[in-house]
Order: C-alpha cells, then structure tokens, then sequence
C-alpha cells in the first residue's frame, strides 16, 4: 500500500473531522491541508474520520495519511496506533510521542528530565477543586488530556472560592500556577526551529482567541530580546526530542518580561498544530520561505510508521 510513500502523484488520505471537542476545527485544516495538497501534486482523499475509520482506510488503500486530526483520538496515540497496524505511513509524531504530549502531566516529566523550565502543577480530583483551593490563586485548571484552551478555567488572585467547574470536566484534571505575560509560541520543523510568535489577545487565549477570525493578533517575528528569542527557540527543539516529535510540532510559551530568561516558562507541545487561515505554524513557516503547499508536501514526504 505504500508503493509511492511521499511522491508527488501518490494518494493521500487526509483524516478530518473527528470524535473530540476540536471536530469543527479539525474539519477546517483538513480542507485546507486538503487543497493544498491537491496544488503540490498528490491525489487527495478526504476522510471525515469515524468509527469505521479502519474500514475505510483498508477499502481506500492509500500511500500516505495526513493526519489533521486534532485533541482526543486523532492526536493521543490511538489513530497512530491503528495506522501503525495498517502499515500506512503518516504525518506528525508517533505513537508515544503523541500520548505522551497530550498527558499534560507526563510531558511536564519529560520536560522536568530535559531541563526545561516549567511551572507548579498537579493532578486533583475534580470534585477537590471544586470544594476548596488547592493551591494558592493565581492558577489554571484544565483537562489533562484535551487541546485549543478546551474547558480551561483561570483562577484568578483575587478569587475567594474555588472555581466551580462545567459537568463535562473530567474526574481528574491538572491544576498548575498561573505564569503570567506575553503569550509566545515555535514550531518545529523536523530539526528545525521556524520562528518565534507573539500571540496579543485583548483577554485569556481561549479557544475563541485561537480560532476566530480577529480573535488574536500574531506579530512574527516576536519583537524580543535576542536572548528570548534564543530560548524559545532553542526549548522549542529540546521540548520536541524529549517528547520524542517528528514531522511538525508547536511549542507554547508564558514570558514575564519583568524577570528575563528566568521569566520564560514551556507550558506544553502541541504535535498536531491546527492548519487553519488562522493557525500559528503556517505562518511560521510562510516567514521562513516556506509556503502551504510546500509544507504539506513536505509533512507527506517526512511521513513513516516506524515510531
């Protein structure tokens, strides 16, 4: 089935759509994924992506997989694993990468083992959170398991009862400080670290201010500090083999100015970064040279099923 692995001519699968609560997102980057793949050369199949996902796979036979899948199913390992068994190569991380990175918990261990700096955080039943505080305001409660700002709540210092959590939270979440600042993020590239973006928002960086037009402002390159500049790159790429990435990821930042490098803190990587107009690593790479089309190509030629 994967005769023509990569090439331009070859059938390209590109998943969509989904089972998590980034479906309508999802959908959106896989129909510009989709185009531009069909500009770079590749016949393209479009495959809103379900339970007889399997099936379907096995009935198209495709060369190639391009996994615009995003949050629980599509970017936790277990889509990874089924096309590992199928022996289709496919775009992005792998199977553990990707379950490690979307276990907000564990990745902070892998990031605590490579020297990356990160803030306070636990693991708490929900039902804790929600009767007391536990841990002093500022902080973030979110899902230990979800994507795009899905059900994240900030307690903010001045709060005098704990937050009380929507009923489609999960038993156990992760609570962590809140770092304060400027919002920055990098993609990776393979070995590449693209470039660094400052995402200006007038509030939180919800999913709204992710996903809408208007929602945020991205000014790239960030105007910063070489030094900064140099860091986020740099924790970007390490962020990226300690989780063990391939293909493209994205890697998010807090950066409180008033304290300098010791301000910079890796909140957590991204290894199915959206591919929508208003998505943060398209634009990266638009300032490396790099276009859509090129980039799609390129994540299809860079795809395997070994990892």
């Amino acid at each position: 089935m994967a005769g023509m692995s990569g090439k331009t001519g070859s059938r390209v699968a590109v998943l969509m759509g989904g089972l998590s609560a980034e479906r309508e997102v999802s959908l959106v980057s896989g129909r510009e994924c989709a185009q531009a793949l069909r500009e770079a050369g590749f016949q393209v199949i479009e495959v809103d992506a379900d339970r007889d996902l399997c099936a379907r796979l096995s009935e198209i036979q495709p060369d190639v997989v391009f996994n615009a899948l995003h949050g629980r199913w599509g970017e936790d390992g277990c889509v990874q694993g089924m096309l590992e068994w199928l022996g289709l190569p496919y775009t992005h991380s792998g199977v553990l990468a990707s379950a490690l990175a979307m276990d907000k918990a564990r990745a902070k261990e892998a990031y605590r083992a490579a020297g990356l700096p990160i803030v306070e955080s636990r693991l708490a039943c929900t039902a804790e959170v929600k009767a007391r505080h536990v841990m002093p305001p500022p902080y973030v409660v979110k899902p230990n398991n979800e994507g795009s700002s899905v059900g994240v709540y900030l307690v903010q210092d001045a709060a005098n009862s704990p937050p009380q959590l929507g009923a489609d939270m999960p038993e156990v979440v992760m609570v962590e400080t809140y770092a304060p600042g400027r919002e920055l993020t990098v993609s990776v590239m393979g070995e590449r670290a693209l470039a660094v973006t400052d995402i200006i928002t007038t509030g939180w960086y919800d999913y709204d201010a992710k996903y809408k037009p208007g929602g945020s402002r991205h000014v790239v390159p960030a105007d910063l500090p070489q030094e900064i500049t140099a860091a986020c790159l740099e924790y970007a790429l390490r962020a990226h083999r300690a989780l063990g990435c391939r293909g493209l990821s994205r890697t998010d930042f807090r950066w409180d100015e008033s304290r300098g490098l010791a301000g910079l803190i890796l909140l957590e990587t991204n290894t199915q970064p959206g591919m929508t107009p208003t998505s943060l690593s398209p634009e990266q790479a638009a300032q490396c040279g790099i276009s859509f089309p090129e980039l799609c190509r390129w994540m299809v030629e860079d795809a395997s099923c070994n990892r």
